[in-house]
């Protein structure tokens, strides 16, 4: 097995911009994004998987200064004037691109396009100085579990000593069930599915995540799946069990979020 060199995380991100606007419905979100942050070795750079960024090929931020991308709708004003002044991290995206296009992934550079919400939330979060490089990393459009678990392996070839892998979206996903707390059968669907998925990630099981949407209530916690590929990323580059799993409420519904340590690295 490949030595894992990052700290890899999966968080759900929440809601849009609301984490960082005081939203009573993630405040256990945001403590668990602090906790986490504290007990990480400070990384020198992160490389983010979000599910608000599908392109293909898959496209590699590049800028050595990234601009925010506002991509939301419907918020306070304040909403478009949250600031996360970091600095991208020119050489490990090419360094990236090179390890992809070697392992046979077709890839290309993204010089426009700034860092989006999947991005800029959770980092303001857990890194509220913005003092720490960021590069962040598309989905391929198709989002095939298959495909995304070798875009995590092909990874692994790379020194990513101090680097964060985070994959950020979310473990259910169902906007209708945000909606509808007191909705039963969705409500027992987010249940069903977070136990049948912490069950697949404890046995680093890629064959029963690749048939995710077969699980109990994982069609109804994941109309579309976007939500839920960066996770396997993060568990194609892990290629092993997780560490740590943390189980939070978020609007109404539980959310989790799998953290696997680098090789050595303290609990």
């Amino acid at each position: 097995m490949t030595m894992q060199t990052a700290d890899i995380l999966f968080i759900s991100h929440g809601g849009g911009p609301l984490p960082l606007l005081g939203d009573v419905g993630h405040q256990a979100l945001v403590s668990c994004l602090q906790q986490l942050a504290s007990q990480l070795n400070r990384p020198k750079a992160v490389i983010v998987f979000s599910a608000h960024w599908e392109s293909t090929p898959v496209r590699v931020t590049t800028s050595a200064n990234p601009s925010l991308l506002y991509d939301y709708y419907g918020f306070p004003p304040e909403s478009y004037a949250i600031q996360y002044p970091c600095q991208g991290e020119p050489e490990l995206a090419a360094q990236i691109l090179s390890q992809l296009k070697a392992q046979g992934i077709d890839a290309d550079a993204e010089t426009e396009r700034g860092l989006d919400h999947g991005v800029f939330v959770p980092m303001k979060i857990m890194y509220p100085d913005a003092d720490i490089p960021c590069v962040q990393v598309s989905l391929r459009q198709d989002l095939s579990v298959e495909f995304h678990l070798a875009l995590g392996k092909a990874l692994q070839g790379m020194d990513l000593s101090d680097v964060l892998v985070l994959g950020s979206g979310f473990s259910f996903h169902n906007m209708r069930g945000f909606f509808e707390p007191g909705n039963q059968t969705i409500n027992q669907a987010n249940h069903a599915f977070e136990q049948w998925l912490e069950a697949a990630m404890a046995e680093s099981n890629e064959e029963a995540m690749q048939h995710w949407q077969q699980a109990p209530g994982g069609a109804l916690s994941h109309p579309r799946e976007e939500h839920l590929i960066p996770l396997f990323v993060c568990a194609g580059l892990a290629g092993r069990p997780y560490d740590q799993h943390l189980s939070v409420d978020v609007l109404g519904k539980q959310a989790s979020q799998y953290l696997w340590l680098a090789c050595g690295a303290p609990n």
